[in-house]
């Protein structure tokens, strides 16, 4: 069975990506084809890329690099959980995901993201990095409005309908983590 990250894609204060992610994670528990688990960015400490080799080389002197890269190494797939900061992914989950390399290649990615405009544009450029990463990203995803799924901008309140969303977009995710999977195990 494949195991799926959620990945907590903020550590701004008061940001909303733990409540998405944690409402994913309820919706993903329901099913039997995959294991999931919700990782944080925030628990990890990273700071401004710090490492003096490039991640490409897999040479890891940072105790918060190295407990980071066995983390994510632990899984075959990733739901990000992204806001839309200034028309993109924001910083932190860009910094946490330019610490690695090896670690993503050959997995499968989805996207919930939310924003003004469902966080659409923070999706595209995600869509980018992980070309870059070697990680297929599948078709569907979730995108939430802050007008719509959230009370004044701040209370979560998904609309019932993105829960089939949440579910076809799994369903991609997990097909393709699964496939991937015979390649890493070669």
């Amino acid at each position: 069975m494949v195991k799926i990250a959620i990945i907590v894609g903020s550590t701004r204060p008061g940001h909303k990506a733990e409540d998405v992610a944690k409402w994913v994670h309820e919706i993903a528990k329901k099913r039997s084809d995959a294991e999931f688990e919700i990782v944080d960015i925030a628990d990890y400490d990273l700071p401004l890329l710090d490492e003096p080799i490039p991640p490409s080389m897999a040479q890891y002197s940072k105790p918060h690099t190295k407990a980071w890269a066995a983390k994510i190494a632990e899984f075959d797939g990733y739901v990000f959980v992204t806001p839309e900061y200034n028309h993109a992914v924001p910083g932190a989950l860009k910094n946490a995901i330019d610490y690695l390399y090896a670690e993503w290649n050959n997995k499968a990615a989805g996207f919930v993201s939310y924003g003004t405009a469902g966080g659409a544009r923070s999706v595209e450029n995600l869509r980018l990095i992980m070309g870059e990463l070697q990680v297929a990203d599948v078709r569907a995803q979730v995108m939430l409005s802050l007008f719509y799924d959230f009370d004044n901008f701040s209370i979560f309140k998904p609309h019932p309908r993105h829960e089939e969303s949440i579910n076809t977009m799994l369903d991609q995710l997990i097909s393709w983590s699964e496939a991937l999977k015979t390649i890493r195990e070669k």
